[in-house]
């Protein structure tokens, strides 16, 4: 994981180097880059000792606070389809702040099955190039490829049963690249707020609504535990392998639906934010009708 680190680190800037002029000028990449070299540096510190959790939290805050002020990816409001857009006013630089920790989390939360994580890597970063290189944002998209390029690599070994692990030094850097880069799209016009939401959607619907659930019921919900729904399906009897091609079918359909959001007229993005939302909540009820059946044996 700390060569899948290096290499993604090493060709971020070199990219930084050689491409987009104005991007140079401005700094943005060169900020990202240094903010997730501190944060890589550190969370490879916290494998080999585990450190508090506030002492990550405060450091995840302090960069996510450098990166959106410095580089001005606060989003300061989200169009809702075929309605109106909704202005975040002075809630706008926190809330953007919040977003990035939380993207930043949930991927070290979903790291929890081999190959998962890095499945979502391939799929939602291949996105993101994607609709850079469409754009015309080149330094983006080969920043997003080199991410790409490296955990491919990485996946190899990590596919069940894995070799090899992400640990904190892949998951939180990965996360707060995802985040970092989804921003930077939205800032430049690349996409608006609902296609990362999109793509990155299997990681952040199961994060969120599992979070959301622990803390209604009053529980610690940074402990460990096993009730995501990626996790429930393994153990109501689908297996690693079976659950994590499954979600590969579900990131692939999910980077489907963005391409077509973005393209789509109002009336259709609102129609397609609102079936892909009904068909998340026909999965959380097909897993809960599947431990009810295993439950039941």
């Amino acid at each position: 994981m700390v060569a899948l680190s290096t290499v993604v680190v090493i060709g971020l800037s070199l990219t930084w180097l050689v491409d987009r002029p104005e991007l140079r000028r401005n700094g943005s990449l060169g900020i990202v880059l240094l903010a997730t070299g501190v944060l890589a540096g550190h969370s490879y510190k916290s494998d080999l000792r585990e450190s508090p959790a506030l002492v990550r939290l405060g450091l995840q805050v302090a960069l996510g606070t450098l990166v959106v002020w410095c580089t001005r990816l606060t989003v300061d409001a989200v169009r809702v389809p075929g309605w109106e857009t909704l202005s975040l006013g002075q809630a706008a630089f926190p809330l953007t702040v919040l977003g990035l920790l939380w993207t930043t989390n949930l991927y070290n939360f979903m790291d929890g099955m081999d190959g998962f994580a890095g499945g979502m890597t391939v799929v939602g970063f291949s996105a993101l190039a994607a609709f850079s290189f469409y754009r015309g944002e080149h330094a983006i998209g080969w920043l997003a490829l080199f991410v790409v390029g490296s955990s491919a690599g990485f996946l190899v070994h990590n596919y069940p049963p894995a070799r090899i692990f992400l640990g904190d030094v892949g998951s939180v850097s990965l996360g707060f690249l995802a985040g970092c880069l989804s921003l930077l799209g939205i800032r430049d016009g690349l996409f608006d707020f609902w296609v990362p939401i999109l793509i990155f959607s299997p990681f952040i619907v199961d994060a969120t609504i599992t979070l959301i659930r622990r803390f209604l019921r009053g529980e610690r919900v940074w402990r460990p535990h096993r009730e995501h729904y990626y996790q429930r399906l393994v153990l109501a009897g689908w297996g690693h392998e079976r659950t994590v091609l499954a979600e590969y079918a579900l990131m692939v359909a999910s980077v489907v639906v963005a391409v077509a959001y973005a393209v789509a007229s109002e009336a259709t993005q609102l129609c397609l934010l609102a079936l892909w939302s009904l068909m998340y909540c026909c999965f959380m009820c097909g897993v809960r009708k599947l431990e009810i059946g295993r439950s039941r044996r």
